[in-house]
């Protein structure tokens, strides 16, 4: 690779934040234009390409191959490499996608596309193809043994007992992530003006999601009262605000040792690890319950209580009915079925 291509890759992916940003041929990319750059990928795939990218350099590195422009050799090899240490189909398509994504900033060929990859990666996918990992959904009653498991009374030496304030966001974090079928990011970026009030519960405004990374549309999802008080969404959320006394910004907050709402919101690791925690202190450790379990959850039950796969998508914004369809397989699978009714 020469000193120019290394330049421009170098610049280029500063522009999405992958790097410090450094002179494109004598000229520094400005903060702006390196904002901008950023911008074009959500934060977490970012943070995955980043490290993706480290760890194909770090196999050239061993392997005596240049990382960019990669020879097909290169890809190949290191796609092997990844099958033989027992990689995930999954994962070895997200490291080809940050190989493709980093010769595409530097404007060079993309090395996954010659037939040595494409051969190899397909003869992978048939041996080691398997179905993606699906998070356990998470429901009644095991959602409502989590609620039950948050704490109520932080107790203090110095001054009197108060009300939870963790226990009171995590209650709000399980049973809107739950209602709102919204994805775990989604969820971590809602702000108090992204909830508007109505009669029949709350309206999420959703600026952008998965599948409207630029925001061309709103979306909106629906938080509806619940008829038990301890299961409801709007009332865990407004007793939430009222106890944290959060008016603006970051809706789902951490909480300080001093009982105390911090200014920054949620991250995806701090919401697993709450499910976590409060999926052992309910007696559910071995479910491996995750922050998706949530939205999955809703969508098993709500298919369990009748409701169609139209339905179901209006309130997930899945594009797909097919997607919607894949929650519940393993569930309805003893349901309609021959094999169940054979009378032997």
């Amino acid at each position: 690779m020469s000193d120019h291509q290394q330049r421009e890759l170098t610049a280029a992916a500063a522009a999405a934040g992958l790097v410090p940003v450094t002179d494109l041929d004598g000229g520094p990319l400005s903060a702006e234009e390196a904002a901008y750059g950023q911008a074009s990928k959500a934060a977490a795939t970012i943070e995955a390409y980043r490290a993706d990218w480290q760890e194909f350099c770090d196999w050239c590195a061993g392997a005596h191959h240049a990382p960019a422009p990669a020879p097909p050799a290169a890809v190949s090899g290191y796609l092997t490499a990844l099958a033989r240490a027992g990689a995930k189909v999954s994962t070895m398509s997200r490291r080809m996608a940050a190989i493709r994504f980093f010769h595409a900033l530097a404007d060079l060929p993309d090395p996954t596309s010659p037939a040595r990859v494409t051969t190899v990666w397909e003869g992978i996918r048939r041996v080691h193809g398997a179905p993606p990992d699906q998070a356990p959904p998470l429901m009644p009653p095991q959602l409502f043994d989590l609620v039950a498991a948050t704490a109520t009374t932080r107790e203090f030496r110095t001054r009197p007992s108060e009300p939870d304030l963790a226990g009171a966001r995590d209650r709000a974090l399980l049973l809107i992530g739950f209602f709102s079928a919204l994805r775990c990011s989604e969820l971590c970026a809602l702000t108090v003006d992204n909830v508007l009030p109505h009669d029949r519960g709350r309206t999420l405004v959703i600026p952008s999601s998965k599948t409207n990374q630029r925001g061309e549309q709103t979306e909106l999802v629906v938080l509806p009262y619940a008829s038990h008080p301890d299961a409801c969404p709007v009332r865990a959320l407004d007793a939430w605000l009222q106890l944290s006394g959060i008016t603006e910004g970051p809706l789902l907050r951490r909480v300080s040792t001093g009982n105390r709402p911090a200014p920054t919101g949620l991250h995806r690791a701090s919401v697993n690890r709450r499910i976590t925690e409060l999926a052992a202190a309910a007696g559910h450790a071995e479910q491996g319950y995750s922050p998706h379990s949530l939205r999955a959850g809703f969508v098993t039950w709500a298919h369990l209580r009748g409701a169609s796969d139209r339905e179901i998508a209006a309130q997930t914004r899945h594009r797909s009915l097919a997607s919607v369809g894949g929650y519940v397989r393993v569930q309805t699978a003893w349901s309609s079925n021959a094999a169940t009714n054979m009378g032997l």
